[in-house]
């Protein structure tokens, strides 16, 4: 299977630059992905999708500021950092530019000496491991010093921080938004549990590794990056029982689904749990927890469209990705959603 098989014409002026000002009224494309049937509403109207017994399963965590700009000690020279996961308490993996510059045994100075770094290792594909040196908390100091990780097809400043969080992020640690979640409002999901729907939160921080470009055009010899997931067993109980009372699990986002498919049994049931996963769901996998999909529109050749059409079928999926952009679908992180059935 190539890489090429997932490109897809797209007009730049579709992708979405800002958010909406009320988050559910985005546009939602609603695809049976049996027959490939269409139908086009808004965001706030997917309550009329979802039934009693559903269970609805979001990803709580939440962004880090984690771009970073400061300068080399000695020589003042810019440098920026973004965060991708915590190897330890003040050790991090990180993407430095510029990279090449990079040396192990440099020392980075940000916010006039309020947090400093030294590069202690080269890390996957050229990211590096540095150890920070601060007084106090570095969350604080970082949520001071560090702006919104916004991906770099996004070219305006964004107003208020909070609009690249969920209404329901909780747990620190992310990289990137888990964007199908950021159409949800505090109203809507209240009354989608007053109307008989679960709703459960996992934790899965998402790292770079979810958006970069698959290199290779051979994609089965694409390596995902890992990424630190945790499920409580209070969520593994009511998913199970969702399943096992014949309700359907409605996955928020692709970092729920994979999630939700690296620690599921054979027969689809989960445990609770922590750890890393690296799973790269494309064509072929035999989906094992969902029945349901909520999702943004994604780029061309990534991994992310590669999973909507493990989920729909690649050609269901491109298919809908045509209609989207005949529709002007706005796509991409502050875009609108599609909700697969």
């Amino acid at each position: 299977m190539k890489t090429s098989d997932f490109n897809f014409y797209l007009p730049e002026e579709l992708i979405a630059q800002t958010p909406l000002e009320n988050r559910d009224e985005s546009r939602l494309m609603v695809l049976d992905k049996q027959t490939g049937e269409i139908q086009h509403k808004f965001f706030k109207n997917i309550i009329e999708y979802l039934k009693k017994g559903d269970c609805l399963v979001l990803n709580n965590t939440r962004v880090l500021p984690a771009r970073l700009f400061g300068a080399k000690e000695h020589t003042g020279g810019k440098v920026e950092f973004l965060l991708l996961k915590r190897i330890d308490k003040d050790k991090w993996e990180t993407l430095v530019k510029p990279g090449r510059k990079a040396k192990i045994g440099d020392r980075i100075v940000f916010g006039d000496g309020l947090l400093k770094a030294k590069i202690v290792d080269i890390g996957q594909e050229g990211s590096r491991i540095v150890e920070f040196e601060y007084n106090g908390i570095f969350e604080e100091i970082l949520d001071k010093l560090g702006t919104m990780p916004l991906p770099p097809y996004i070219k305006e400043t964004l107003k208020e921080k909070e609009r690249y969080q969920t209404v329901y992020s909780k747990y620190e640690g992310s990289a990137a938004a888990p964007t199908a979640g950021l159409h949800f409002t505090n109203e809507l999901l209240q009354q989608i549990e007053e109307k008989g729907i679960k709703i459960v939160y996992i934790t899965l921080h998402v790292g770079l590794g979810t958006f970069r470009p698959v290199k290779s055009e051979n994609i089965l010899e694409h390596k995902m990056h890992s990424e630190f997931y945790m499920v409580s067993k209070e969520a593994a109980e009511v998913i199970n029982n969702t399943k096992a009372s014949g309700g359907r699990i409605i996955s928020v986002g692709t970092t729920s689904t994979r999630t939700l498919e690296s620690i599921a049994d054979k027969k689809g049931f989960i445990h609770e749990g922590q750890g890393w996963t690296d799973i790269f769901i494309y064509p072929g996998y035999e989906f094992k927890v969902i029945d349901g999909l909520i999702t943004n529109f994604h780029l061309p050749e990534s991994t992310l469209i590669m999973l909507v059409s493990a989920f729909c079928g690649k050609d269901v999926t491109l298919n809908a990705y045509k209609e989207a952009v005949n529709n002007k679908y706005r796509f991409f992180s502050f875009g609108d959603a599609m909700f697969i059935i």
